[in-house]
């Protein structure tokens, strides 16, 4: 399969017309990057094609969790059980070439259960020693399912590792497969003996994304095709290696200076005790931190090159400003009593974006 990037400097010299030498000074240092865009953007669309065969009605879930993944983050999925969340974990797995495993978290799951543990071990000559049995959070995509029923400790051992890729057992540091990426999810409506995430463990998902019924048609379709005699499965469309340079090339995509005052604008906008707007003022008990900037500013890109755009706009960010705040800030009690919501919250903050 194709790589997405740059040729190495060592590579042969570009010619002009006329098979002219070509001055690298003088090339746009920009056509490259746009045709490896391009290419991956072609890519990128057969991944959604491959994904929408198997997951019906939730385009908007599947593209935001790519973002999320070319982004380089973790996203928390929030749904009604049967809304397809582990099945597009197990698919996104299968179409991105990524190494895919799941964990059940419940109250008596312990850390080791899913970072792994040393045993001790004695060999044929009556030599003992400690081995490190590694856990399932050793691969590249990790479903914690319901985490929120997890225990506070275990919540903290998963997080660490989404963190800091890698995980410390026994005074012994072990690195994370790369890419790593963790696909968490909640369930909304049962909240008996749940453990929900603090504020600061929350910040460190990259999108937290509402997973809504599919519409009608898209039902329809499901129900048709989902109680079949044959199944259909989605094929592998990237590998590992593509996916990471895949990251790297949106790191590389330009950002203009409007994009970048309008994420600026809108994150600061949400802090209550330097916002302008009333409602921020009245309703929030505190507002979005730097590292919800650099989500916005990374996902905007993801967003970008999956839609096959040489650079992202201020629509991105409005766009993505729902899942990237909506885990960020809080209702102060006051605003809670009046039934005063996030969405509106935000909404207002997009509007000011003009």
């Amino acid at each position: 399969m194709a790589s997405f990037e740059t040729a190495p400097s060592a590579a042969p010299a570009q010619t002009g017309p006329g098979g002219v030498a070509a001055n690298p000074a003088t090339m746009d240092p920009g056509a490259d990057l746009g045709a490896e865009i391009e290419a991956l953007a072609g890519r990128l669309a057969r991944v959604k094609t491959n994904i929408g065969q198997v997951i019906f009605g939730q385009e908007q879930t599947v593209e935001q969790s790519l973002v999320t993944i070319l982004a380089g983050g973790h996203v928390l999925l929030i749904g009604v059980p049967g809304l397809a969340k582990t099945r597009l974990v197990e698919c996104l797995g299968r179409v991105l070439g990524l190494d895919a495993r799941r964990v059940q978290c419940t109250p008596d799951l312990m850390p080791a259960d899913i970072i792994g543990s040393e045993v001790l071990e004695e060999s044929e000559t009556g030599k003992r020693a400690f081995r490190f049995i590694k856990g399932p959070v050793f691969c590249q995509l990790l479903m914690a399912d319901e985490i929120n029923r997890a225990s506070p400790r275990t919540q903290s051992a998963l997080l660490q590792a989404m963190q800091e890729r890698r995980v410390s057992v026994a005074g012994h540091t072990h690195d994370l497969p790369q890419p790593f990426h963790v696909l968490a999810t909640q369930n909304p409506l049962e909240q008996e003996g749940t453990y929900p995430l603090p504020e600061a463990q929350l910040d460190r998902f990259l999108l937290q994304i509402d997973v809504d019924y599919p519409s009608f048609e898209a039902e329809r379709q499901m129900l048709i095709v989902t109680t079949g005699s044959s199944a259909v499965d989605a094929e592998t469309v990237l590998s590992a290696q593509e996916l990471m340079a895949a990251q790297r090339l949106v790191r590389r995509i330009p950002i203009g200076d409007k994009v970048v005052e309008a994420i600026l604008r809108l994150v600061r906008a949400g802090r209550p005790e330097s916002s302008e707007i009333e409602a921020v003022k009245k309703s929030l008990a505190w507002g979005p931190g730097p590292r919800a900037g650099q989500a916005l500013m990374l996902a905007s890109r993801a967003r970008a090159l999956i839609q096959g755009r040489f650079a992202p706009s201020i629509d991105d960010v409005a766009a993505l400003a729902h899942p990237v705040l909506r885990h960020r800030i809080a209702l102060n009690y006051g605003a809670r009593a009046e039934g005063v919501t996030l969405t509106s919250v935000i909404d207002q903050l997009v509007g000011q974006l003009g």
